[in-house]
């Protein structure tokens, strides 16, 4: 009997992976209409589970890996070279978003997902259960720099298109508000993250910290994976989920052709959230390791009042839904940048300002990281044609994050141990300054075109 075949874009119906994608898709079909507010939940599962990942390695950069993986250098060393193998993940994850999107386009979007979640899950529990310098020499830092650079591609491949599902299929008016939504995930994750950490170093002898307390987070963060990785699967699966993404053109296309057609639109998406990616760092990391070498404060104390900075960059990212449906996004995202500007001049004032200061600079640092990064990713994706926007706004988040904050705690620390904290304020100032310039950029082709 001859077999008919159908085409939708170029692949065959009978194609054995619109097959095997589409029988993972009715596991779990279900009729009804899909609800912005249901896809959100996909989003703020995903970005904080992504997020628990990000800042469990991030704090155990500067707490842990200094003496474990450098014990041979001085402790600024340390850190420094800790930092350095932290940023290779932010040059990883563009590449592993090309990787994963081919991947995509051969074996469907299912695929692509649960084997970038696997491979996260496999570099972070291999963190876990590394042995020190002690034990294997530089062969461990070696080992360290591999998994940090999978876990690097499995960021980039783990984008699944929702937060882009989210923002078209949001009311007009609700635009901002459902957007920042996801971003919710970054203040989550710390607390989480944050939280685990203090209560280990308060529980634990600094030895048993050292020795084996560390590898917890790392545990923990492994059983997060597993649980996001079915929450997720669960929605991207469905045949409602399929046709929603299919009808938007939601599906990876060729990154030459992206980059031929859209090419500006990625330069100035990652530029416009410069000032926030910047300071999200300087927030976080950076004044973690700060006050690990040069003060005696505390840092199980310190990490608690870095998670409440953090419940109030929730809140900025919650206000910062109402005032871009009020305002406008990017103006919402240049007023912040401006400030930012301004809140960069105080840095040398504030973190030299004893404990007062310090708290000071964590406080308003949060608040302003919140109110600018809830419309950090995709204020401009909009510019993008409907067949591009998948495959753009996957790697405009993943160059922002590149440029903006992947070199950010080096590049501060450098500095100011160097130079002097003078020197971050200018470092905060220039990402602020890229922000505005590629806003006025992008309104000025706007008016052009």
């Amino acid at each position: 009997m001859a077999t008919t075949t159908t085409f939708n874009g170029d692949l065959p119906a009978e194609h054995p992976s619109r097959q095997t994608s589409q029988g993972a898709r009715n596991i779990n079909a279900r009729d009804g209409h899909i609800e912005p507010g249901e896809i959100a939940i996909g989003v703020v599962i995903g970005r904080a589970s992504e997020y628990f990942d990000f800042f469990v390695y991030a704090i155990a950069s500067v707490l842990v890996f200094p003496q474990v993986f450098f014990p041979f250098e001085s402790r600024l060393d340390g850190t420094l070279y800790s930092f350095v193998i932290f940023s290779f993940a932010f040059i990883a994850r563009p590449i592993g978003s090309v990787l994963f999107m081919a991947l995509q386009r051969h074996f469907g979007r299912e695929a692509k997902l649960t084997g970038a979640l696997f491979l996260l899950g496999t570099s972070t529990a291999g963190i876990a259960f590394l042995p020190e310098y002690a034990d294997w020499g530089m062969t461990a830092v070696i080992m360290l720099s591999l998994l940090r650079v999978g876990q690097g591609f499995a960021q980039g491949g783990s984008w699944d298109g929702l937060p882009s599902l989210l923002a078209l299929s949001a009311p007009q008016n609700k635009r901002g508000w459902y957007a920042m939504l996801g971003q919710l995930g970054a203040p989550v994750g710390f607390i989480l993250a944050a939280g685990l950490f203090s209560f280990l170093l308060s529980a634990l002898t600094t030895l048993e910290f050292l020795d084996w307390g560390w590898r917890y987070p790392f545990y923990v963060a492994f059983a997060i994976n597993v649980v996001a990785l079915f929450a997720r699967l669960r929605l991207v699966s469905t045949t409602e989920y399929t046709k929603l993404l299919d009808d938007h053109e939601l599906d990876a296309t060729p990154v030459m052709e992206l980059a031929r057609s859209q090419g500006r639109n990625v330069l100035i998406g990652a530029l416009a959230a410069l000032a926030s990616y910047a300071l999200f760092h300087l927030v976080t990391v950076f004044p973690l390791s700060w006050i690990n070498l040069y003060s005696t404060r505390s840092i199980s104390d310190f990490l608690g009042l870095q998670m409440v900075g953090a419940v109030l960059a929730a809140g900025g990212i919650i206000a910062s839904g109402l005032l871009a449906d009020r305002f406008g996004r990017r103006t919402t995202l240049g007023t912040l940048a401006a400030l930012i500007a301004v809140f960069s001049g105080f840095v040398p004032m504030l973190m030299d300002g004893g404990e007062a200061g310090q708290n000071i600079f964590l406080m308003v640092g949060f608040t302003l990281l919140g109110l600018s990064y809830g419309q950090a990713a995709g204020a401009v994706t909009a510019n993008f044609q409907t067949k591009y926007r998948y495959t753009g706004a996957a790697l405009t988040s993943d160059l922002a994050w590149l440029v903006g904050a992947g070199f950010a705690p080096l590049v501060a620390l450098g500095l100011s141990a160097n130079f002097g904290l003078a020197y971050v304020s200018l470092y905060l100032l220039s990402g602020a300054v890229g922000s505005l310039a590629a806003l006025s950029l992008n309104r000025a082709l706007e008016i052009r075109d």
